[in-house]
């Protein structure tokens, strides 16, 4: 900006040959004219100017209150329902098809009022991954995308209608995961079911934890740990000396993201195996006991790394259902479990 020009402009002093005390009055009287004069420059600019990074941080987060679901890719719908209803007993109360006749978008297993397990049929190729997406419940969506939207990570313009009458968008996570925030609203096909569809013949009423895939634990704290509000509340390893899972408690609940770290190159079994889903269960050997009786084969239940029995069952396309107890049982290795 040039502060003298060849013609006086309203913020240039003339005839500068005074007195000093005349000088100090007129300069006076020059800044209080540029005072005057500033503000109607600043709002002739146009909207969006001047907003501060303070002013877009105190979009306040809304809770994320727990796992809402897991989407999972399949090629045989006949034999996952076999599996998510025959053996792990949770009823199919809806599905939804594809915009405009294109055939079934996705089936809905329901845990419980607030979790299902959803399958896609999208596994077009054996090496795909089956994951397709991970959810969690938030009580403000809105809210949730504009905080999202302040703190630099990119979400949707706008929320758009959701097939199921819920409100919701995705993003993706530092890993390139599709990461689900859901809303149930009323009158939504989940809310219409609330308290229907939950038989006794469920192995389990909860989804205690969903793992996925992480290469960089750093970088996947700064989003869920720093950005999303994620509490860090155990890790552990094969070994004692390294971290191959990291427990990440959800802010304002009890359920939690495992990092599946120190991966490399997987398989689709392998990949199978790290995501995955828990299922939370009073008693791993009354599970085992009613599985065996629908047909499980596999091997037996087992104290983990963390302290706790569990027992590992797989679908037909390979994604791992771990049933787990709540409480360890012995003392858990590597970190203490956090409350």
């Amino acid at each position: 900006m040039k502060l003298l020009t060849s013609r006086p402009g309203p913020c240039t002093i003339p005839g500068m040959n005074f007195s000093l005390k005349v000088r100090t009055l007129a300069a006076l009287a020059f800044l209080l004219l540029c005072a005057t004069i500033a503000p109607s420059r600043s709002s002739s600019s146009g909207p969006d100017e001047g907003k501060s990074a303070a002013g877009s941080e105190a979009v306040k987060r809304p809770p994320i209150v727990g796992v809402a679901h897991i989407g999972l890719n399949t090629d045989n719908m006949d034999a996952a329902r076999n599996f998510y209803t025959g053996m792990l007993g949770f009823q199919e109360p809806f599905s939804l098809d594809k915009p405009g006749g294109g055939g079934l978008l996705l089936t809905y297993f329901k845990v419980n009022d607030h979790q299902f397990v959803e399958v896609f049929p999208e596994l077009k190729e054996p090496k795909q991954d089956r994951l397709n997406h991970i959810a969690f419940e938030t009580t403000d969506a809105e809210q949730l995308r504009a905080y999202l939207a302040s703190k630099g990570v990119t979400v949707p313009e706008k929320l758009e209608p959701m097939l199921d009458g819920n409100r919701g968008f995705e993003i993706h996570d530092p890993d390139g995961h599709l990461v689900e925030f859901v809303q149930l609203l009323p009158g939504s096909l989940h809310s219409q079911d609330f308290g229907k569809h939950l038989p006794d013949t469920r192995i389990s009423n909860r989804i205690i934890h969903v793992g996925v895939t992480v290469k960089d634990r750093a970088v996947a704290d700064r989003f869920y740990r720093d950005i999303l509000g994620f509490k860090d509340i155990w890790h552990g390893g094969m070994k004692d000396d390294r971290v191959d899972w990291v427990d990440m408690r959800v802010p304002e609940g009890t359920d939690w993201l495992e990092y599946m770290l120190n991966v490399k190159n997987p398989d689709v079994r392998l990949l199978g195996v790290m995501h995955h889903m828990a299922l939370g269960v009073p008693s791993v050997k009354a599970g085992y006991e009613i599985v065996q009786k629908r047909g499980f084969a596999g091997e037996p239940p087992k104290i983990g790394r963390d302290g706790k029995w569990q027992l590992n069952l797989y679908d037909p396309n390979q994604t791992r259902v771990e049933l787990m107890e709540p409480k360890p049982v012995q003392t858990p290795c590597c970190s203490p479990i956090l409350e």
